[in-house]
Order: C-alpha cells, then sequence, then structure tokens
C-alpha cells in the first residue's frame, strides 16, 4: 500500500502498510472520514512522521488520542495549532518546562517547533471521531505505533522515552533501558499532574542526557 509518509519512516514501515490489519484499518478509516467528522485532516495523520525523520529521533513522547475538540489535533501529540487555547495537559507541561528551565510560557500551543527539533510526538492512536474520545482505538493504530516504538527502540541508541501516566509506561515496557534513557511520571492531566508530573524535571533530565551523548539539547 502506498502511504504518503516520510521517507525514512515509509522504508521502515512499508512492511506494515501491507499487512492485513493495516488494510482493514484504512478501510475504516475511509469511512469514518466520509460518514463523520475526524481529526485530525486526513492530510496531517502522519505529521509526528513528517515533522520528525526516524534518523533525527532524539526524544518520544507518547500520548493516547488525538484531541476531540474542535482545530485542536494537528497531528503531533499533546499539540495544538496556534490561536487555539491550551488544553489542560499541555498547560500542565509548559508550567513544568517553566520551574524546570525557567523557559516562559509560549505564545501558542503548536509543539512543531519541538518535532522540527527531533521530538516525535506520537499518539497511540492517530485519529479519532469528534467529541468521542477513544473512539479509534481498537482498530488497528495500536498495532501500527507499538511496531513504530519498537523500530526505534531496537535500531536507534540515546533516545529519550518520556512516559507520562500507565497508559505510555504499559506501551513502552520493550524498550531497552541499556540503550535508551526512560522517564516515568505521573500523566499531566489536572486529574494527576499534581501526583508528580509537576516536579519531574523531565525536560532538564533530558537535555542532560541527550548532551553527555553528544547529542545536543532540545529548545523547548
Amino acid at each position: 500500500m502506498d502511504v504518503k509518509i516520510e521517507e525514512s519512516w515509509k522504508k521502515r514501515l512499508e512492511t506494515e502498510f501491507d499487512r492485513p490489519y493495516f488494510s482493514s484499518l484504512v478501510a475504516f478509516l475511509k469511512n469514518e472520514y466520509h460518514n463523520h467528522l475526524v481529526f485530525p485532516k486526513g492530510k496531517e495523520i502522519f505529521n509526528a512522521f513528517n515533522h520528525c525523520s526516524f534518523d533525527n529521533i532524539k526524544v518520544v513522547i507518547l500520548g493516547q488520542d488525538p484531541y476531540h475538540g474542535p482545530g485542536q489535533a494537528h497531528g503531533l501529540s499533546f499539540s495544538v495549532r496556534e490561536g487555539i487555547p491550551f488544553p489542560p495537559s499541555l498547560l500542565n507541561i509548559f508550567k513544568e518546562i517553566n520551574r524546570d528551565l525557567g523557559l516562559p510560557m509560549p505564545s501558542n500551543g503548536n509543539l512543531d517547533r519541538w518535532a522540527d527539533q527531533g521530538v516525535l510526538l506520537l499518539n497511540a492512536t492517530l485519529t479519532v471521531r469528534a467529541h468521542l474520545a477513544g473512539s479509534h482505538q481498537n482498530k488497528g493504530w495500536e498495532e501500527f505505533t507499538d511496531a513504530v516504538i519498537q523500530k526505534i527502540a531496537f535500531e536507534k541508541k540515546h533516545v529519550v522515552f518520556m512516559l507520562w501516566g500507565a497508559y505510555a509506561q504499559k506501551k513502552a515496557a520493550f524498550i531497552p533501558s541499556d540503550k535508551h534513557l526512560k522517564l516515568h511520571a505521573p500523566h499531566p492531566s489536572p486529574l494527576s499532574a499534581h501526583r508528580g508530573f509537576l516536579g519531574c524535571g523531565h525536560f532538564s533530565k533530558a537535555n542532560e542526557y541527550l548532551i553527555e551523548k553528544g547529542l545536543g539539547e532540545i529548545k523547548w
């Protein structure tokens, strides 16, 4: 199947695109996009990959679902378009960056600027029906994104995985700790951020590790 995705990813994932589960997923998505309002736009589904090539990955931040409100999701986990108010989890991420690194609150929540530096902002499920959280779970996306994580875990080294919440930590259970840095914290959601996300120091820890490995820090 010819999937429009950045070339370094296409080369590594073409076997996934030819598997039966992916054909079933594509059929499901065609029906969903035809009959319902689905986020993100079709051309933005693989935005995380198109902004961050396989060779450029320094950090992986795992989310679960895209935002399901109008105008929010654009293919990068936790990110929203310019002009969209910060969702609560993203606001807590920026609060922790301010506390950890002393950086001011940014003017917008579009995280293209992170992705272009090598931060893969990957949701486990890459699409969602409007206003229905979890509506595209268990349709094939999780199998695909597990394959993505495994490719990174076993073909690269010295990648920082920021694992926020039980779901992300479970997804990344097979990442070898001797090759990568795994940072665990509660999810930045208002329901759990006060239990240890705020104060986790992940952004400074990631940069210290990347500098130590000669890879250069991320400008958060």
